[in-house]
């Protein structure tokens, strides 16, 4: 049975609401300012119509090695950046620090753009000290290997330590949807995970998409759909085939706990199994409201959870909840949503039930059940090795845009190749406007 969760309206500070009002008046200004123009918003798409893929993996795939820092390099595949870090935390912050660094700079200046216009728009409501008040409180809960990547993020990147802490603080909440359907739901029994991340377009976190593969000491490596600059995860999947998607809800001021997007990043470096994935999630101090959505391809199987700082509700398939809504739906499937979004999620899967695959996987994330602020859409088949990522272009919202393709176990398998140094070859910046890994 599917599974939908009524999400509470939650208050938020009035400093926050003074920074979301401010987004759309910056973005455009710093669109404005850009000398590339910017895509068009795309229409919706046709019913039943085709997906554009084009090969992240393989022989057909344009793959260039632009860095290499100690055991970590970065690389452009189908002219997205991928970034590969390893070691000890201190040296995997230090290399994405380094070799991201004038694109982690750029999303780091972007965001003190918009705090400071927010500040002149309502000097008695800023926004950066609820930031800071923010991280003074949730920093205790984070684990000392999380304090060092940071540390070595900030002198990879050469900007102080207090800036990247205020940057990876920023939640990441809004309208999420997501899914997982294995089983009968699908052609081959295979589990598919959906996760469409709709935040914020005018900010451009999306100008600043990087895929990062990450082989921790002593933890699983994981592959994690990010940005330059950030350290935590909303999207990812590890090498025990355990993924993980999160929606937003409400209870922004809730930061006496792990902060999600660290969560999660603690769910792909230690979960084994989907139990101890929900094990973690359940037992960990937690902020804010959020959902989410957890598979293992292993099984298959999935859960949803519905998440507070004080309650803790499992969403299994086929189930009824006494607290949330369930509507009719389908087995062998988790569905994420809201709203009118979340009936056209399902009615989608029920039209077809059973034939799901990667293409038709990759279709019933479109649009409308993303929003038009989806910065990117993600699909994950760990079982067979497939990873799809599509990010926004311009003000074009993900679902719409080409997807990349990606082979999971190439990923997870990689050597690091000789390369010039860094210094010399780091990702170049990204002028306000064009997309840093966006599908072609």
């Amino acid at each position: 049975m599917s599974t939908r969760v009524v999400r509470p309206t939650a208050v938020r500070p009035v400093a926050f609401r003074a920074f979301a009002a401010t987004i759309a008046a910056a973005g455009v200004l710093l669109a404005a300012l850009a000398a590339p123009a910017v895509s068009a918003r795309a229409e919706d798409p046709a019913p039943g119509a085709a997906v554009e893929v084009h090969p992240g993996s393989g022989p057909n795939a344009a793959v260039e090695v632009v860095a290499v820092e100690g055991k970590g390099w970065l690389e452009r595949r189908n002219g997205n950046l991928v970034l590969h870090v390893a070691g000890t935390p201190y040296e995997m912050g230090f290399q994405h620090g380094r070799l991201l660094r004038d694109t982690a700079r750029g999303l780091i200046q972007r965001i003190q753009t918009m705090a400071a216009l927010q500040t002149a728009q309502d000097p008695k409501n800023p926004v950066v000290p609820r930031l800071k008040e923010a991280w003074n409180r949730v920093a205790p809960f984070l684990p000392y290997s999380i304090h060092e990547e940071l540390r070595g993020l900030a002198e990879g990147a050469g900007v102080s330590l207090d800036t990247v802490r205020i940057a990876n603080t920023i939640p990441e909440l809004f309208h999420c949807s997501g899914f997982a359907l294995w089983g009968k739901a699908t052609q081959d029994g295979v589990l598919y995970h959906g996760r469409i991340l709709d935040y914020a377009m005018e900010i451009g976190y999306h100008q600043f998409a990087v895929l990062i593969v990450a082989r921790p000491e002593g933890k699983h490596a994981f592959v994690n759909v990010g940005y330059a600059g950030f350290l935590g995860s909303v999207t990812g999947t590890n090498d025990q085939q355990v993924s993980f998607g999160e929606m937003g809800g409400g209870g922004e001021g809730q930061w006496d706990g792990m902060p999600m997007s660290f969560l999660m990043r603690k769910g792909l470096e230690e979960a084994d199994t989907l139990e101890e994935g929900v094990a973690i999630f359940r037992d960990t101090p937690r902020t804010c409201e959020y959902y989410y959505v957890i598979s293992d391809a292993k099984i298959p199987d999935a859960r949803g959870l519905a998440c507070w700082p004080d309650r803790f509700n499992l969403l299994v398939p086929g189930e009824a909840h006494p607290d949330l809504e369930v509507p009719v739906g389908v087995k062998d499937a988790v569905l994420m949503s809201a709203g009118d979004r979340f009936r056209l999620l399902n009615a989608r899967v029920i039209m077809d039930y059973g034939k799901f695959d990667g293409a038709r996987g990759l279709a019933l994330m479109r649009r409308p059940v993303a929003m038009k602020s989806a910065i990117h859409t993600v699909l994950f088949a760990p079982a067979i090795g497939k990873l799809w990522v599509a990010n926004a272009v311009g003000t074009t919202p993900s679902s719409e845009c080409p997807y990349t393709e990606y082979d999971l176990r190439e990923l997870f398998e990689a050597k690091a190749p000789a390369a010039p140094p860094a210094d010399e070859h780091a990702a170049a910046p990204l002028p306000a406007g064009e997309p840093a890994a966006a599908g072609r």
